[in-house]
C-alpha cells in the first residue's frame, strides 16, 4: 500500500467518523444510559400490568365471596330465573343461580365459534394464498372495517333483519306446544348468527398473519414433490399455522364471551335453559341470556341505586 493510498483511505473514512460524532451513535456513555433506563422502565410496565390483573381478580373475589358463602356452589349449578315467567314475585322465595346465564354464554359463544372459524379459515386462506392483489387488498380492508363496527350496530342489523327472518321460520304450532317461553325470532340461533359476524374479523386477522408466517420452504417443498395446491394448504400450511389459528380462536372466544349489547337485542334476553323436551325443531328458537347481557341489563339493581331501592 503506497503513501498516496493511505492518505486517500484516511480522507474517505473521515466523513463517516464526523457524521457518527454528529449523530452521537458512537457515544458509549449514551448507549449505557439508555440501557440502564430501559430495563427499569420495562420492569415497571410489566409490574403495573400484572398488578392490574391481580387487582381485577381480587375485586371480583372480594365481592363474589359473600354469595358463595351464602349459597355455595349451588349458585353455578341451579337456575330459578325462569320462574319469573310464571310468578312475578318468585324472587321472594327462590334462590337465583347462574346456570342459565352460564349455559347461554357457552351456547352462543360455541355456536358462533363454529360458524366463524369455518368461514374465517376459508377467508384467511383466500386472502393469504389464493387471491390476487387486486382482490386481496379490498378483502383485508373489509375485514378491518368489520372489526371496527360498534356492537350496537350489529344488534340493530340483527334486530331489523335476522330476527324478523327467523320469526317466519318458527313452526306454526310452537305457541300451542311450548308453554315455557315465547318462541320468536329473538333466540339462540339469532344470537349465534349475529355473534358469528362480530367475532369473524378477529379470527380472520390472526389466521391471515399465521398463514403468512409459515416458511415458504414448506409450501415450495410440497409443490416440488408434486402435491396439489389444495393439499399443500390443507396438509402442510394449515397444520404449520395451527398455534396461531388456536390463538385466533381464543381471541374470538374472548370477544364473544364479553359481548353484551348485541346479544341483549337479538338473543331474547330471558334466563332460560333451552330444552329438547318439545322437539329438536324448537330448540334453536328458544331465548337465552348471557352473563355479559345480564350484567348490563341488571347492573342498576346490582349496584343498589337509591332509585331502585325506593
Amino acid at each position: 500500500m503506497t503513501e498516496l493510498d493511505g492518505v486517500a483511505a484516511g480522507t474517505a473514512s473521515r466523513p463517516h467518523s464526523d457524521n457518527a460524532r454528529a449523530t452521537g451513535i458512537d457515544r458509549p456513555g449514551r448507549r449505557r444510559l439508555s440501557d440502564r433506563l430501559a430495563r427499569p422502565l420495562l420492569a415497571l410496565a410489566a409490574i403495573v400490568s400484572g398488578a392490574f390483573v391481580l387487582l381485577v381478580i381480587a375485586f371480583v373475589f372480594r365481592y363474589a365471596m359473600p354469595l358463595f358463602v351464602r349459597q355455595g356452589w349451588q349458585f353455578v349449578s341451579t337456575g330459578g330465573w325462569d320462574m319469573q315467567l310464571e310468578d312475578a314475585w318468585s324472587s321472594a322465595h327462590v334462590a337465583f343461580g347462574a346456570l342459565p346465564l352460564i349455559l347461554g354464554t357457552v351456547a352462543t359463544t360455541a355456536g358462533a365459534l363454529v360458524v366463524s372459524i369455518t368461514l374465517g379459515l376459508g377467508c384467511a386462506v383466500v386472502i393469504a394464498e389464493l387471491a390476487p392483489a387486486v382482490v386481496r387488498t379490498p378483502l383485508e380492508t373489509v375485514v378491518q372495517l368489520l372489526a371496527g363496527i360498534p356492537s350496537v350496530v350489529f344488534g340493530l342489523v340483527g334486530l331489523s333483519a335476522v330476527v324478523p327472518f327467523l320469526t317466519k321460520l318458527v313452526p306454526a304450532d310452537a305457541v300451542d306446544r311450548v308453554a315455557d317461553v315465547p318462541l320468536e325470532g329473538a333466540s339462540l340461533v339469532a344470537g349465534i348468527v349475529v355473534l358469528s359476524f362480530m367475532i369473524l374479523p378477529f379470527f380472520v386477522t390472526v389466521a391471515v398473519d399465521s398463514l403468512r408466517a409459515v416458511p415458504r420452504s414448506y409450501t415450495s417443498g410440497g409443490l416440488a414433490l408434486g402435491l396439489h395446491r389444495w393439499r399443500v394448504i390443507s396438509r402442510i400450511q394449515i397444520p404449520a399455522a395451527m398455534p396461531g389459528l388456536l390463538a385466533g380462536a381464543v381471541l374470538a372466544a374472548a370477544r364473544g364471551i364479553g359481548e353484551a349489547i348485541a346479544l341483549s337485542m337479538v338473543a331474547g334476553s330471558i334466563a332460560f335453559i333451552p330444552t329438547f323436551k318439545y322437539g329438536l325443531q324448537f330448540f334453536p328458537f328458544m331465548p337465552v341470556r348471557t352473563m355479559a347481557s345480564a350484567i348490563v341489563e341488571t347492573g342498576g339493581e346490582a349496584m343498589s341505586v337509591p332509585a331502585i331501592e325506593a
